[in-house]
């Protein structure tokens, strides 16, 4: 694996860990009432971009990484939608 490989991979397990805290929070407490909507709607759209980005340059860093960032930001949605629906 060549130097832009090992940072690439490096700066993708780092970005996509840092959801994990985040959707523990919400899992566990069960609301995501600070949680803005409109973010993370628009973040994954970006994610889901830069996942297609990726497949299309095979480019496996870019693609696993973000899946799994998409999973998550799409966990968190489903969950505030599901745990702080507005009554």
């Amino acid at each position: 694996m060549s130097l832009p490989d090992w940072v690439g991979s490096a700066a993708a397990v780092l970005t996509t860990i840092a959801f994990v805290p985040q959707v523990w929070q919400i899992w566990k407490t069960r609301s995501a009432r600070d949680v803005s909507m409109p973010m993370y709607l628009v973040f994954s759209l970006g994610v889901a971009g830069w996942t297609v980005y990726g497949v299309l340059l095979l480019a496996w860093p870019i693609i696993v990484s973000n899946s799994l960032t998409l999973a998550m930001s799409l966990a968190v949605i489903a969950m505030k939608w599901k745990w702080d629906k507005v009554s």
